[in-house]
């Protein structure tokens, strides 16, 4: 059964522990945001891409949910001595990473080509796509003004309120090489209970991915971020609410309608099935919090046999 995967950062990765736990790797294919990416220190950041692919190799730092476990930031405490501004927390073997990726795309590699051999050198076996090999960048308009992604997410704390989002790039962004097909010949595709707004909004907004999904033969299930009008983790009930997005299960249902065929909600918002379901989205009702291997596994089987049964 081959399975495509729409993916953004740290609630994606956590669900992609479990698909691997319950699928073989080589039948997986993950299409990631690249939204995030940013440039620090000359040194080009795939935060989304690298989080699936450190979590996925049981290398990530599970305390802080991002970056090395056991890292350290030598090299970034002496950059202060240049009068650099470290807010963004890039540890020292996190570093190797980056400058081996920014070296291959100075010698004319594509940003897949870069991700293959990252994934590769961690020792994973599913294939690992970026939406696009362009540009594209999540800009957001707050009231602090116009903020990179990881300006807002990082450096400001999440704090100021989101007006706007725009997806600088996007209109002209052409789907890396693999992405439709992974897409045209799925199985299954899965969402990942990700931000719909800037962590599965810059892939939807590359020409031709939605429409692959919405034309795609295989059933297309979601997990729903939000439980109870709240997200675990992370701004998205914040962030949808004051883009006029009802912060609810509905409201991720009422996002993804156009290509959407099953989505799955937590047990606290079982009385929010009719409603999902009123948006042309079949309900599925299930524990969706991650709280260790056996609730990851046990999500992704859901999501598997959702899929099977809406064929």
């Amino acid at each position: 059964m081959k399975v495509t995967a729409l993916a953004g950062g740290v609630g994606a990765a956590r669900f992609l522990e479990g698909l691997i736990a319950v699928a073989p790797q080589e039948d997986i294919t993950v299409i990631s945001n690249i939204g995030d990416d940013e440039e620090f220190f000359g040194l080009h950041v795939s935060p989304d891409i690298d989080i699936v692919i450190y979590t996925l190799a049981g290398a990530i730092d599970t305390e802080k949910g991002w970056g090395l476990k056991g890292e350290t930031f030598r090299a970034l405490d002496a950059l202060k001595r240049f009068g650099y501004d470290t807010w963004f927390g890039l540890g020292d073997g996190d570093l190797a990473t980056h400058a081996h990726r920014t070296d291959m795309l100075r010698n004319g590699a594509t940003l897949s080509e870069v991700t293959r051999s990252i994934v590769d050198a961690f020792g994973l076996r599913l294939k690992l796509l970026p939406v696009s090999d362009d540009r594209v960048r999540t800009v957001l308009s707050t009231d602090a003004g116009d903020l990179a992604f990881q300006e807002y997410f990082v450096k400001h704390g999440t704090e100021p309120e989101v007006r706007n989002v725009r997806f600088n790039g996007a209109e002209t962004a052409r789907p890396a090489p693999g992405v439709l097909e992974a897409i045209r010949t799925a199985d299954v595709i899965a969402v990942a209970p990700s931000n719909p707004v800037v962590s599965l909004g810059p892939i939807l907004a590359v020409p031709g991915v939605r429409e692959a999904l919405s034309a795609a033969r295989a059933p297309v299930v979601a997990v729903s971020p939000i439980i109870g009008g709240k997200t675990i983790k992370g701004p998205a009930d914040r962030m949808m609410a004051s883009l006029g997005i009802t912060p609810t299960a509905v409201g991720v249902a009422e996002t993804y309608s156009d290509f959407l065929d099953v989505l799955v909600i937590d047990e606290e918002d079982r009385a929010l099935a009719p409603a999902v379901e009123a948006a042309g989205v079949r309900a599925v009702v299930a524990q969706t919090i991650m709280r260790g291997p056996e609730e990851k596994r046990a999500l992704a089987e859901i999501v598997l046999a959702a899929a099977i049964a809406d064929r």
